[in-house]
């Protein structure tokens, strides 16, 4: 398994790492087993964010008494800096941990500089100094923010979306950011979950100086990524090939699936159903054609276009029409008229 180090930062670890969001999905037990088996199948890295329920609370469980043998990076959306000390503070509580080994911005929408008058650079600096976080990090969805991260040379790693449906620019901004000595964390490796072939996913993140953080909450899952411990994946030209088919067949505006358009004013589940075409080729479809499912896309029949899952679409998508999209897509499936 290739090691990755993390800039700067000296962190090195393997390059598989566990993330923590679907864990608030899963009970306590179920979430504390799958973590302790990812420390034990390999995994030394660990992601998660005071935004995450109670994720944080799950990984202060599992890996209570055995702190020094992992890496723990959190992360807070805070916008002013009394946030982010009460952010801090209740997420050391949660992770039983006096120190974060990276604290994050998370998804923020600019470059947090020192001077900036929001005082929030300056608490992260504050917190280091302290010791109750060793790097400082960020994470951002837009490409713009992201590259200005990098120029800024203020962070030592960035998190942002990564996975082999990148285009040349993100490529370079993971080239940027060894070029700039920051660790790089690769958060949507699955692009939301529409990418199955894990081997697939793997062999791209060889080929760069990416750490992937690989949402899990199934057993079965943790099981196929721990399954990589025991085996060398590499780029082939049947991968290759298997990646070049599968980029076309996704070419164009798609939803990753990430939750930040909601809550639906009206309770269109948008995270799912603006996707329903890629998910339901992608997946057994009968998963997706029941009684339940044909309720939730009806829902998008009651849009009101408000406007608000738009305005908060990291990826800049044109959420209310994406969701027409799928439903008209949906029907045709339904009544026939489309072959999946």
């Amino acid at each position: 398994m290739k090691q990755i180090v993390l800039g700067k930062t000296g962190i090195t670890t393997p390059q598989n790492a566990f993330g923590a969001l679907p864990v608030q999905r899963v009970d306590m037990n179920t979430a504390v087993k799958l973590l302790r088996r990812a420390y034990e199948g390999g995994m030394t890295f660990f992601d998660t964010a005071r935004a995450y329920s109670d994720s944080e609370e799950k990984l202060g469980e599992a890996f209570d008494g055995m702190r020094d043998r992992i890496y723990i990076s959190s992360k807070t959306q805070a916008k002013t800096p009394e946030k982010f000390w009460s952010d801090l503070e209740t997420t050391l509580k949660n992770l039983r941990t006096d120190y974060l080994d990276i604290y994050q911005f998370h998804c923020a929408s600019v470059c947090y500089r020192p001077g900036d008058g929001t005082g929030m650079y300056e608490a992260m600096v504050e917190a280091k100094k302290q010791g109750k976080i060793r790097h400082i990090g960020i994470t951002a969805h837009l490409i713009g923010v992201a590259e200005d991260i990098v120029k800024s040379g203020l962070y030592e790693t960035l998190q942002f979306p990564f996975s082999y449906l990148a285009n040349e620019r993100e490529i370079k901004l993971v080239e940027d950011t060894e070029k700039a000595g920051m660790g790089f964390i690769a958060m949507k490796g699955l692009a939301g979950g529409l990418l199955t072939n894990s081997k697939a996913c793997m062999a791209f993140m060889s080929k760069y100086n990416a750490l992937p953080i690989w949402g899990i909450q199934r057993e079965e899952e943790l099981e196929e990524w721990l399954s990589f411990f025991n085996e060398d994946i590499e780029m082939t030209d049947e991968i290759a090939a298997f990646i070049e088919e599968d980029r076309k067949s996704l070419q164009g505006d798609f939803c990753r699936g990430c939750g930040y358009c909601m809550p639906c004013s009206v309770g269109i589940q948008i995270n799912n159903c603006a996707r329903m075409s890629q998910l339901i080729r992608r997946a057994p479809s009968a998963n997706f054609l029941g009684e339940e499912w044909q309720g939730l896309m009806g829902k998008i029949e009651d849009c009101i276009d408000c406007g608000l899952c738009k305005s908060k679409c990291p990826y800049g998508l044109d959420t209310p029409n994406l969701l027409r999209k799928n439903l008209a897509d949906y029907k045709d499936i339904l009544a026939g008229r489309v072959k999946i």
